[in-house]
């Protein structure tokens, strides 16, 4: 197994609220950590995992267990920007 790091963009509520870290843990993000820029919720997750969609739809999965949390998109998902091409 290997380990991939990413960030979810998720829509919902405040993942930060004391009471929603507990829930997050228990619904298997004890490999994330989360954080709000400009008013946009992310979660960042060092997941263990065969295959990199693997990790991605685990935590997506572990993610939507918390009722109203939605994932919208991987954010930079390790793609070169057109700056670097």
């Amino acid at each position: 197994m290997s380990n991939f790091q990413f960030t979810l963009i998720v829509d919902g509520p405040d993942l930060q609220d004391a009471p929603l870290i507990d829930l997050l843990f228990e619904a298997g993000c004890d490999d994330a950590t989360v954080g709000n820029s400009d008013g946009v919720q992310y979660v960042d997750f060092d997941r263990e995992a065969d295959a990199f969609d693997e990790a991605i739809l685990s935590a997506v999965d572990d993610l939507e267990k918390l009722q109203g949390v939605h994932v919208i998109r991987i954010a930079d998902a390790g793609l070169a920007a057109i700056a670097d091409i």
